[in-house]
């Protein structure tokens, strides 16, 4: 409980809010109403009276007759978690993408709050054949809503189309991906810049990066592969925004391999391993090969281990697998993103951990007219032997599996 109340807080300071009080309410069960009585809704509006405040969060989704119970009973704004987080989504998005993901998770949540504003909305009568402009423009809000929710899914699929065809052309290279997977503020972007020479920006606040970022990374053995930064996940992600943000998620499900990144400095490791595990699953990326990353090494006390106790990095990573419920033969490295600490044996362990691209000797049948297969033949591999005929080119080359996988893809018929 002390947790999730502190990590409601941080969300609450990376809103812009300044946390003057906290409450905590028990019952065996939810009150219709309310969600926390009578009782605890007066001493609320107490608190929130004297302390001068203006507005109350809720760590509990709220339904739209609570949320208007408890404003009016409270006299200030009253918000619940999945606003807060929406709210900090909305003010952190850049790009044209991650707005229209941001829109449509706000506009899923707005939907069937529309009920609660008719307090608004008078109305003319009562019963049947009396309807008056409050029930007219809350089917207005409803259908307008409506359209603008079909519309930005539009918009986001073509997203998802454009990013299906940038994967579809980067797989004719032989360049394995990596997705950088986490606890939001575990370090992330901080790992990325490092491995990238990137230049994302790194915040200690909660969801400093939402709009994905590609950039190319050179491992030991001199092979290059793309590494993805990600949005950072979070316990209790509200679904809306898992949904809302498939076409980034999208980039962590077609990785090779994921590097998930765990804050060992924090207490909660065990706890965020098994929220992100979730997340992965939720998104179909729970069976893709993972390194788990022990990150901020740095802010250990000297001889002290992970998370804050004693133990080795095996010890460590075995019990955070264990809670999560991931393979016992996952590969674990402990580094620190910010001093570049244990760097250069995580991109050792990457190298072994990501299959190689194997060169393979295929035949094929090209229409003579298909000179941009021919070059790309000629590009990524080593064309051994070409014979023309009147409508063919027969072609038997070397070339990397992926690329043979890729032209098999696009339909060209092997010889």
């Amino acid at each position: 409980m002390d947790e999730s109340l502190d990590e409601l807080a941080e969300l609450a300071c990376s809103a812009g809010a300044l946390v003057v009080e906290r409450l905590v309410q028990s019952r065996p069960a939810p009150d219709a109403a309310t969600l926390v009585g009578r009782g605890k809704v007066e001493e609320l509006a107490g608190a929130a009276l004297s302390g001068g405040v203006d507005v109350v969060v809720f760590d509990h989704d709220l339904s739209p007759t609570q949320q208007r119970n408890l404003e009016s009973a409270i006299g200030c704004k009253v918000i619940d978690r999945t606003q807060l987080i929406l709210d900090i989504f909305a003010s952190r998005a850049r790009t044209r993408e991650g707005r229209l993901q941001v829109e449509l998770a706000q506009l899923n949540y707005l939907r069937p709050r529309l009920a609660g504003h008719g307090v608004e909305m008078s109305r003319l009568g009562g019963g049947i054949g009396t309807r008056g402009p409050g029930e007219t423009q809350l089917e207005t809000d409803r259908r307008r809503i409506g359209k603008r929710i079909k519309k930005v899914e539009d918009d986001l699929e073509g997203v998802r189309a454009g990013r299906a065809l940038h994967r579809k052309r980067r797989s004719a290279v032989p360049l394995a991906t990596l997705a950088l997977a986490g606890y939001t503020n575990a370090g992330k972007s901080t790992l990325f810049n490092r491995l990238a020479d990137a230049s994302v920006l790194t915040d200690a606040r909660m969801f400093a990066t939402l709009d994905p970022t590609v950039r190319p990374v050179t491992l030991p053995s001199r092979r290059r592969v793309l590494a993805s930064d990600t949005v950072g996940f979070i316990r209790n992600l509200p679904t809306t925004l898992v949904r809302a943000f498939r076409a980034t998620l999208e980039e962590a499900r077609e990785a090779a391999l994921v590097l998930h990144v765990v804050d060992i400095s924090t207490a909660s490791a065990e706890a965020h391993t098994t929220h992100v595990k979730k997340v992965l699953a939720e998104i179909g990326a729970a069976e893709i090969p993972q390194i788990l990353v022990l990150n901020k090494m740095d802010r250990l006390p000297a001889g002290e281990g992970p998370a804050g106790g004693a133990g080795s990095e095996e010890t460590v990573a075995r019990r955070l697998l264990a809670g999560a419920g991931l393979t016992t033969d996952t590969r674990a490295v402990a580094i620190s993103a910010l001093t570049g600490e244990g760097i250069p044996r995580l991109l050792r362990v990457i190298d072994e951990a990501l299959p190689l691209d194997p060169v393979v000797r295929a035949s094929f049948r090209l229409p003579l007219g298909d000179g941009a297969t021919l070059a790309l033949l000629h590009q990524f591999g080593r064309v051994l032997e070409k014979q023309y005929s009147e409508q063919w080119c027969e072609v038997e080359a070397e070339i990397p599996e992926s690329l043979q996988r890729r032209l098999a893809g696009s339909g060209l018929r092997e010889g």
